[in-house]
């Protein structure tokens, strides 16, 4: 499986963008996502109002699609890891 490119549009005192944190860190994912923090760039937050028509974070994107909503993002992220373990223990 190749690996997803991972973005996630946040910011620091979110606590629904702590949700996914977490998550990640959990999931041991936090060197695969590209972390944007709307607050410190105000490029990326109309960026991702354009590209969603959105202004809200948490939003992760996967190759290029957003998804919204930090438990949604956070079970994606778990199914994510036990998927590239499943591939790490193949080889």
């Amino acid at each position: 499986m190749k690996e997803k490119k991972l973005e996630l549009y946040y910011f620091e005192q979110c606590p629904y963008c702590q949700i996914v944190l977490s998550a990640m860190r959990v999931a041991g994912l936090e060197e695969k996502v590209t972390l944007l923090d709307i607050h410190e760039d105000h490029k990326l937050k109309e960026k991702l109002i354009k590209v969603t028509g959105r202004g809200t974070v948490p939003c992760l994107f996967i190759d290029g699609k957003p998804m919204h909503e930090s438990r949604d993002i956070a079970d994606w992220i778990h199914r994510y890891a036990r998927e590239l373990q499943g591939e790490e223990g193949r080889t």
